[in-house]
């Protein structure tokens, strides 16, 4: 039986015939639309002159922790009417402990200050407020944010960033409600502001 190959029109002719279907699967898969980095994002929005994002909602949780991504874009650049408001913590994301999250409650605040945008641990302790610094943060970026309880402490990350923080619980789980985005401190928003959050699975 002759070889197919034998034949140096065939391979010629078959060589053509492969490289065109290669080359046309390629332009093919080039013009697959890709998915952009937002797609699984929520959009959270604080209007003009409001303190909580249009998205509040009731939703009871009962967790060890919780893990998320967030991006802030320009609209987290502001300026508040009152000077020393600036240093105000707004709030990002977190739980309560029970019903009242002024009582316990663990979120990661923001603030611009200081021409960066930082993020903090923002807790209630038996009705103690509490905040420290984790890091100052790109506009843009993706952040990778965590909240984890570890027995009477709470642990807060944000990317290769962590604090821990007192917590004025023992139990291994927050059962409470969620938070959610939230402007001030003492003044409402100055403008729209926009925050991209992804919920993912914890741990």
């Amino acid at each position: 039986m002759r070889n197919l190959f034998s034949t140096p029109a065939l391979f010629v002719l078959f060589f053509t015939a492969a490289a065109t279907g290669i080359i046309s699967c390629e332009k093919i898969a080039d013009l697959t639309p890709q998915p952009k980095p937002t797609d699984t994002f929520k959009l959270y929005t604080i209007q003009t002159g409001q303190n909580y994002c249009d998205q509040n909602e009731i939703r009871f949780v009962s967790i060890p922790g919780m893990k998320f991504d967030v991006i802030f874009d320009s609209t987290a650049i502001y300026q508040t009417l009152t000077t020393e408001n600036q240093y105000d913590i707004n709030k990002l994301y977190g739980f309560s402990e029970g019903l009242n999250h002024q009582q316990n409650s663990a979120r990661i605040g923001w603030r611009w200050s200081d021409s960066a945008l930082r993020l903090f641990g923002y807790t209630y302790v038996n009705g103690r407020r509490i905040e420290q610094e984790i890091k100052t943060v790109d506009i843009g970026a993706t952040i990778a944010c965590a909240i984890r309880i570890d027995s009477n402490y709470y642990w807060f990350k944000a990317d290769k960033d962590s604090v821990r923080m007192e917590r004025g619980l023992v139990a291994d789980t927050a059962d409470g409600y969620q938070l959610f985005p939230y402007f001030g401190g003492d003044e409402p928003a100055p403008q729209l502001i926009n925050i991209r959050i992804r919920d993912k699975q914890y741990p």
